[in-house]
């Protein structure tokens, strides 16, 4: 899979830099990955996924303590980072309808 952006992804963990191991864990993961639909992403992730409505992804990281909302192109190979950020910030923002800009 395609993921866009990393940028993203890096600028969040040079904030919190605990966050570097597991988002670089999971880029390389999902970049390695060929997703056909949320059944793979499953076999991929388990319980650490959950699924949304628009083929929007939540992945719980570290523990629960990060969490990393994308959007799934399955047709295309691609992956939006939508928004990441600690448990309490996502707490703070809809999931379905947050976008990378702020």
């Amino acid at each position: 899979m395609q993921v866009i952006s990393r940028r993203t992804l890096k600028l969040f963990w040079e904030r919190h830099p605990h966050a570097e191991g597991p988002l670089r864990a999971w880029f390389t993961v999902v970049s390695n990955a060929k997703w056909t639909g949320p059944q793979s992403v499953k076999e991929h992730f388990g319980a650490t996924v959950d699924f949304l409505a628009d083929d929007r992804l939540v992945f719980d990281l570290s523990g629960n303590k990060y969490r990393l909302v994308v959007r799934v192109a399955y047709r295309f190979g691609r992956v939006l980072v939508k928004f990441v950020g600690t448990h309490a910030e996502y707490d703070r923002i809809n999931a379905g309808m947050v976008s990378w800009r702020r």
